[in-house]
C-alpha cells in the first residue's frame, strides 16, 4: 500500500495550525480518532471498575481490552502488562518492588544514553539499599560501547538499564546482545522503549528483555505510561499495592489506584491508528526525512551523533555556532517551527558530550512531517 502522506496528515487537526512539529521526541500530537475516543468515553462509559451496572461494566471490558491491545503492541501475553500515571512513575514503582529482593553491594549498570527516567530510579534505589549503580559509556559517535559493557559486567550485577533509542541523539542499540550479556551475567534486563516506539514495532519475545516500558504520548496517543514483565518475574515479586486490589492478572496487581479509563481508550484508538498506517510505511517515510536533514544541515551547525540514518531513528542534536540552543529554539518558534533546547532528561548524555549546562537544539520527526517541513527548517538554520 502506497503511504498517502496528505491523507495522514489530515487526521491530525494540530497539524492545520501551520506549525512545523519538529518536536515529536517531546511528544506526538494526536490523530482525531484519539481525541474522539476519549471524549466518548467520558460521555458514555465514566466509571469505575466492578459495578453492576452498565457504564462500570463497560469500563471493564476497556480495561481488558487494553490490556489485550498492549499484549499485541508488546509481544506479551495480557496479564504482563501494566498501566500507570507515566513511564517514570511506572519505573520508580517496579524498581522499588525489585528493591525488596536486593542485597547491599549489588550491583546496577545503567547507560550514559539513557533518559534519567531509567537512571534516577537505580540512583535513588542504591541510596536505600546501598547498591552500587555504574555507567556504560558510549563511542564517540554515540554509539553504545558493548565492550565496556562487557568489562563492568560481575557476578554482583542484578540489572542491566538501556534505551532502544536515545532520547537525547537518536542513537539505536543492539538490544539482543545487551540482553545476551546482561544473562550471561544472571543480570535482568530492563529497557526504555519510550523514544523508539513511535518508530518502529517492539517484541518483548523477540528482544527477551525482563522489563520494558513505554508511553502512549510518543506514538500518537495520551499521556500513559505502559509496562512490561515477564508473569515469571512479576510473581517473584511483592507488589506495593493497597490490600484489597486483586492479586491476578499479575500486572495489575503492580497498578495503583484506578486507572484513567479515558486514557486506555485513547490508547487503544493510537495503537489502532498505528495498525492502519503500517510499520513499514512509518519508517520507510522517517528514513528518508532523516536523510533529507542530513544532506541539508548547514556548515554552521555542529551534530552531535551518527552522522548516517544507519543506526538512530531520525532524532538529532545539533548546535549552531554564536548561538545559544535556547537562541536557536526562540528564532525557530518566531517562523513556527517548533524544536526542543536543553538536555530533555538525557542528563548523562549531554555531560558526556560536554553540552552542559545549556545542552543542544533537538529535532525530531515522525512519518506525518513533510519534506517541505525539513525544507522549511533547513533554510530558517541557514538564515540564522
Amino acid at each position: 500500500m502506497t503511504f498517502d502522506l496528505e491523507a495522514t496528515r489530515a487526521r491530525f487537526p494540530a497539524l492545520d495550525s501551520g506549525v512545523a512539529f519538529l518536536d515529536a521526541p517531546g511528544g506526538t500530537q494526536c490523530p482525531q480518532a484519539v481525541i474522539d475516543a476519549i471524549g466518548t468515553y467520558l460521555v458514555e462509559s465514566n466509571a469505575n471498575l466492578g459495578g453492576a451496572f452498565a457504564a462500570s461494566r463497560r469500563s471493564d471490558a476497556l480495561v481488558e481490552q487494553a490490556r489485550a491491545t498492549a499484549a499485541r503492541f508488546l509481544g506479551c501475553r495480557a496479564e504482563e502488562t501494566i498501566f500507570g500515571q507515566n513511564m517514570t512513575t511506572l519505573n520508580f514503582a517496579l524498581t522499588r518492588a525489585l528493591g525488596r529482593t536486593l542485597a547491599a553491594g549489588d550491583e546496577i549498570l545503567v547507560t550514559r544514553l539513557d533518559h534519567d527516567a531509567n537512571i534516577a530510579p537505580w540512583l535513588e534505589l542504591a541510596r536505600d539499599h546501598d547498591l552500587r549503580v555504574d555507567f556504560v559509556d558510549f563511542r564517540e559517535d554515540t554509539s553504545l560501547d558493548l565492550e565496556d559493557l562487557e568489562r563492568k559486567l560481575t557476578e554482583r550485577t542484578r540489572v542491566v538499564a538501556f534505551p532502544l533509542a536515545a532520547n537525547g541523539v537518536g542513537t539505536t542499540t543492539d538490544a539482543v546482545r545487551i540482553v545476551e550479556l546482561a544473562h550471561g551475567a544472571g543480570a535482568l534486563a530492563w529497557a526504555d522503549a519510550v523514544h523508539y516506539a513511535p518508530h518502529g514495532p517492539i517484541d518483548v519475545a523477540a528482544l527477551r528483555v525482563d522489563v520494558l516500558l513505554c508511553s502512549p504520548y510518543k506514538f500518537f496517543g495520551p499521556h500513559l505510561g505502559i509496562a512490561y514483565g515477564s508473569a515469571e518475574l512479576l510473581e517473584s515479586w511483592r507488589p506495593y499495592k493497597v490490600r484489597p486490589a486483586p492479586d491476578e492478572p499479575v500486572g495489575a496487581s503492580f497498578e495503583t489506584g484506578t486507572l484513567a479509563h479515558e486514557l486506555l481508550a485513547g490508547f487503544l484508538a493510537a495503537v489502532e491508528y498505528i495498525d492502519e498506517v503500517g510499520w513499514d510505511a512509518v519508517q520507510e517515510h522517517e528514513r528518508a526525512l532523516g536523510q533529507r536533514f542530513l544532506d541539508g544541515l548547514p556548515g554552521r551547525c555542529t551534530l552531535y551523533g551518527l552522522e548516517t540514518m544507519d543506526g538512530r531513528v531520525p532524532t538529532f542534536a545539533f548546535r549552531v555556532d554564536g548561538m545559544t540552543p535556547r537562541a536557536v529554539a526562540e528564532r525557530l518558534d518566531a517562523r513556527e517551527i517548533a524544536v526542543w533546547d536543553g538536555d530533555y532528561y538525557a542528563f548523562e548524555a549531554m555531560t558526556r558530550l560536554g553540552l552542559q549546562p545549556e545542552g543542544a537544539a533537538r529535532v525530531g520527526f515522525v512519518h506525518y512531517n513533510t519534506f517541505e517541513e525539513i525544507d522549511r527548517l533547513l533554510a530558517a538554520l541557514a538564515e540564522l
